[in-house]
């Protein structure tokens, strides 16, 4: 079976949660935080989350792991069949990844964690991802998912990172992304709706107190 090391707070792991929730496969969660411990590079090289566990050995990095589930495992297709459709969902996923979700996260300490991100940093942030959305708007679809009529790994990062970005906007930067974006607000409530999610959100709320306290004490803040 497989397994996956992760921890329910992290927007990556829940990508390939939602992904083997989707085709109907059957996993073990095995909570795992990362970091630079012997213990913890032997199960991630780079001691990041997640980890797909299977019976050949361990595999990171969300974007090869969302890969090789869809190349090695039955259920729900979660990419086009044609190649050509494969690489335009592949590129509106990086293009997501990279210009939304990276900008946003260098802001996630003062949107959920309460600590003072620096002006330059948070400038940085605002033009980076009004650029970013800009780039969503033209490249995506949303027939009514990122890359057409077809739910795909490009919406399983679009679900878990402009969701967090929107709340960067708002609580740090003083923006609403979505505000001249109605096709990327309605599918993020489409893609809230799933009934997968519920799942993922109960059990992120469930650690989120302890995450929370534990990134604090790490930062001097506890």
């Amino acid at each position: 079976m497989l397994k996956l090391h992760g921890f329910a707070v992290s927007n990556y792991y829940n990508m390939v949660k939602l992904a083997l929730l989707e085709k109907g496969l059957p996993f073990e969660e095995v909570e795992f935080f990362g970091g630079q411990t012997p213990q913890a590079l032997e199960v991630s090289p780079r001691g990041k989350v997640p980890v797909l566990e299977t019976e050949h050995g361990f595999i990171s990095e969300t974007n090869v792991i969302l890969d090789y589930i869809e190349q090695t495992q039955p259920g729900k297709a979660l990419l086009p069949a044609d190649p050509f459709g494969q690489a335009k969902v592949r590129e509106l996923l990086k293009e997501i990844e990279l210009y939304i979700e990276l900008p946003a996260r260098t802001c996630y300490a003062e949107s959920f964690f309460g600590m003072a991100v620096e002006p330059v940093i948070k400038e940085r942030a605002r033009a980076d991802l009004l650029a970013g959305f800009a780039t969503l708007k033209r490249n995506g679809r949303f027939a009514p998912y990122v890359a057409g009529e077809q739910l795909t790994v490009a919406d399983l990062m679009f679900c878990f990172s402009v969701d967090l970005a929107c709340v960067v906007g708002k609580k740090v930067l003083n923006i609403d992304l979505l505000a001249d974006f109605p096709q990327a607000a309605k599918l993020l409530k489409k893609l809230g709706e799933n009934p997968h999610m519920a799942r993922i959100i109960a059990d992120k709320e469930k650690i989120m107190p302890t995450f929370i306290e534990k990134i604090r004490a790490a930062r001097g803040n506890g």
